[in-house]
């Protein structure tokens, strides 16, 4: 959140109720749930870090502040555009899950592969449904797509893990 609060303050000085509705119209409901304290904490800790300033709207009972970046602001956010993001980690729940279970014969291989399966044709479905629903902002069209694809690897990913059993099987 740090750094999507710093691009969106790059334009402009803004209210926190601002970047959060900013937040909600690129992402739509893709957007885990925002709500005030956490746009408000968040704004604090760039306050705090010196990369963003705030200054209180004269006339406002309410104690209303505008936020804009500092310089440290903008190296900050430099930074973070110029930093690729890190690629797929190893870490994989469902994998570590399966390696486990399947080594200590918990459950049957073919099992668990099935059920990760089922799960994951669901979600793609669900995603399907999503990404045909009316009045999606081009970002979220773009975020469905990204977890779409992402999907169908892992379904691939599952048939290259079945092959394998098969052909440990066979030797």
């Amino acid at each position: 959140m740090r750094e999507l609060f710093l691009a969106l303050l790059s334009g402009e000085r803004a209210h926190g109720y601002e970047l959060k509705q900013s937040l909600e119209q690129g992402f739509g409901d893709l957007l885990p749930a925002l709500n005030a304290g956490q746009v408000y904490v968040t704004l604090g800790r760039l306050e705090r870090d010196g990369l963003v300033v705030a200054e209180e709207v004269a006339g406002d009972s309410r104690g209303k502040r505008v936020y804009e970046l500092t310089e440290a602001g903008r190296d900050a956010l430099a930074a973070w555009i110029d930093a690729p993001v890190a690629g797929r980690r190893l870490k994989d729940e469902f994998f570590m899950k399966f390696v486990v279970v399947a080594s200590t014969q918990l459950a049957e291989p073919k099992q668990l592969l099935d059920g990760q399966r089922r799960e994951y044709l669901q979600s793609l479905r669900d995603l399907n449904a999503l990404l045909e629903a009316n009045g999606k902002a081009p970002a979220a069209e773009l975020l469905v797509e990204g977890a779409i694809l992402h999907l169908k690897a892992d379904l691939e990913w599952l048939e290259l893990i079945e092959q394998r059993l098969a052909l440990k099987e066979a030797v």
